[in-house]
């Protein structure tokens, strides 16, 4: 049950969760993080969470006042969230913006789309860093909004599904990787009451 622990100070502890790893107790799978953070930490709190495929940063608050400011500060997207992931395909633009509205997929669920109609509102901004390899372009995901697996989801309708994505994309793209091609990579925190703002970053093992 290892913990990999990328921040801590009084109030918060910052994890690198695996893919793979739930990030609270499921039904089938017994093993989360908020367990192997609780065996270590007994007092921590989820303050928000990953898809198990997704690999990256889990914020864990120390204490009750730190869940509630920090639930307030992803509340306001004081809190400015960046993920690393490599898509198929090479993007034509080097930034943008996708917005496009998701609704659960019911009949196929937890699968989401894109439901004009219905959907809500879902942001997410990209930038191009390299073209990793050919055939796939290296990019970071910044997700305004907080859907179920938005930035699959996004990229996806783009034409550039995210490398490894065994629930979404289908043929090469799926089978281009042994895991989900997608990591929560940096936390970027506001400068509050005469404290200076806080940066934290862990890279991708991909």
């Amino acid at each position: 049950m290892s913990l990999t622990i990328v921040y801590q100070d009084n109030d918060m502890l910052v994890v690198n969760k695996p893919s793979g790893l739930l990030c609270v107790p499921g039904l089938k799978e017994p093993d989360n993080l908020h367990d192997r953070v609780l065996t270590a930490f007994p007092n921590a709190r989820v303050v928000h969470r990953l898809d198990m495929s997704t690999s990256g940063l889990v914020m864990f608050a120390l204490n009750h006042p730190t869940q509630v400011r920090l639930g307030k500060m992803l509340e306001h997207k004081q809190i400015v969230k960046t993920y690393i992931a490599e898509v198929a395909g090479h993007l034509h633009a080097r930034c943008g913006e996708i917005c496009l509205p998701l609704l659960c997929d019911w009949p196929n669920r937890p699968k989401q789309h894109v439901d004009w109609e219905n959907g809500k509102q879902a942001l997410t901004r990209f930038e191009v860093i390299d073209l990793a390899k050919p055939g796939v372009s290296r990019v970071h995901l910044y997700p305004v909004t907080g859907r179920t697996h938005q930035l699959r989801v996004h990229m996806l309708s783009l034409g550039h599904p995210i490398l490894g994505d065994q629930l979404y994309s289908i043929g090469d793209s799926a089978e281009r990787a042994e895991r989900l091609q997608l990591h929560a990579t940096s936390l970027q925190f506001p400068a509050q009451d005469q404290q200076e703002g806080l940066f934290i970053e862990c890279p991708p093992d991909f």
